[in-house]
């Protein structure tokens, strides 16, 4: 490839999971509102717990999409499954802004809100198998490792950023009382973006080299007997297991520090959701910039030192962070934590998906990494249901948030040390 090419490949990954993050941050910022219309109950935390459930339940249907999606990748190309991927993704999330309330239809409206839920984590499940893949077999080896901060981390830092500032915007619009009737379905509406990108992918993206490579390989039967293509992920279960509790700590710290910021802000700090949008729009490119760093380093000094480094600093600071922001009263020192929160969040985040991607032959890489990436992040993913059942009471979220999130970055640390090095080799 091109170096056009390849930076094509990076960005066009990068945006894809960009939007991907988008569509499931929108629930994130619409919560407390949700809990209203969906799950309404006498008591708020319990209300909130059924929003996280139902942003879960998006979550472990992500494994099912990573399978099939993955298996697709796999055999027809990365470009084909992010083309349906991102399509169904951007069609399921606007669905959901024309639903009706459970005051208009009664129970039946959680349901459906809950079966569009499942229906959109099939789909994100897709978006990972193509383009955690796509953008890091297209690229130099030397800088897979920046390519993985990009795409996971910036990409996620882009989502973020666009969610907030379509937060912004659908705020001033439907202002007050109006963002409550109309404003969380316009949310919903802008989800529809992500199918768009389908449409510039059909164009204008190149197909991986390596998985290229290897099906003119295949055809032209230049691969020896005593070297057969893999065919399954039996002899990498191993591999995946460990690639699983990886994900489970680095997706969980992410999630319970800019995915919960949000929540934290309006219930601890009472943030107005006007400022709420201009903190968390730092927090994104706070995510953005941090990501890239941390996903470059490992290039550098090796993937495994820059992650214990990665988890030891988590394991001291974001608890510290999360205990200074509950006792913070001005918005300058309460937008200060909240981006080094996000900063730091995202430090062991970033360098999964490479770490991931040399785990794992071309012919498997992506259901492996898919496999993987899905379900770690599907129980990363239930870490703000857990935290939001276990707290009575939203002063205690502090103190939640800083016990679960030492214990996530403690078993980092440990799935880390277990990791076999497999820096840059990629086959």
């Amino acid at each position: 490839m091109t170096q056009a090419q390849a930076v094509a490949a990076v960005a066009f990954s990068s945006l894809g999971w960009a939007f991907d993050l988008f569509d499931l941050f929108i629930l994130l910022y619409v919560a407390p509102i949700l809990a209203k219309v969906f799950f309404p109950s006498d008591n708020p935390m319990l209300s909130l717990a059924g929003v996280y459930a139902a942003f879960t339940a998006t979550l472990l249907m992500r494994p099912l999409g990573g399978y099939l999606f993955g298996t697709y990748a796999d055999r027809n190309g990365r470009k084909r499954a992010m083309v349906v991927a991102a399509t169904g993704v951007g069609l399921s999330t606007g669905l959901m802004g024309v639903l009706p309330t459970v005051q208009t239809l009664g129970v039946l409206a959680t349901l459906l809100f809950l079966a569009l839920r499942l229906v959109q984590g099939v789909f994100m499940g897709g978006m990972v198998a193509s383009t955690h893949t796509l953008g890091t077999e297209s690229i130099a080896p030397h800088r897979r490792g920046l390519a993985s901060g990009i795409i996971s981390g910036g990409g996620s830092g882009v989502g973020k950023l666009l969610a907030s500032l379509a937060f912004l915007l659908v705020g001033a619009l439907f202002p007050g009382p109006e963002f409550e009737v109309w404003g969380w379905r316009v949310m919903f509406f802008t989800g529809l973006l992500s199918s768009l990108l389908g449409l510039f992918v059909v164009t204008r993206l190149q197909e991986s080299p390596m998985w290229v490579a290897l099906q003119q390989e295949k055809a032209s039967r230049k691969l020896a007997a005593s070297n057969p293509v893999p065919s399954s992920l039996k002899a990498f279960v191993p591999a995946v297991l460990l690639g699983i509790v990886l994900t489970t700590a680095g997706g969980g710290l992410s999630y319970l520090t800019s995915g919960y910021l949000p929540t934290f802000m309006k219930l601890v700090n009472h943030v107005k959701p006007t400022d709420l949008g201009l903190i968390l729009s730092g927090s994104a490119l706070a995510v953005i910039v941090s990501s890239v760093a941390a996903g470059a380093l490992t290039d550098w000094i090796g993937r495994k030192r820059a992650m214990v480094i990665y988890g030891l600093v988590s394991l001291v600071a974001i608890p510290l962070l999360y205990q200074g922001m509950s006792s913070a009263t001005d918005l300058h020192s309460i937008g200060l934590h909240a981006v080094l929160l996000s900063g730091v969040g995202t430090f062991c985040y970033a360098p999964l998906l490479i770490v991931l991607n040399e785990r794992f032959p071309t012919a498997l890489r992506a259901s492996g990494t898919s496999l993987s990436w899905n379900v770690g992040f599907a129980l990363g993913g239930s870490m703000p249901v857990l935290v939001s059942l276990f707290t009575k009471v939203a002063a205690d979220l502090s103190l939640s948030l800083a016990v679960s999130t030492a214990l996530l970055a403690a078993l980092y640390l440990a799935a880390t040390l277990l990791t076999p090095a497999r820096d840059n080799r990629m086959s």
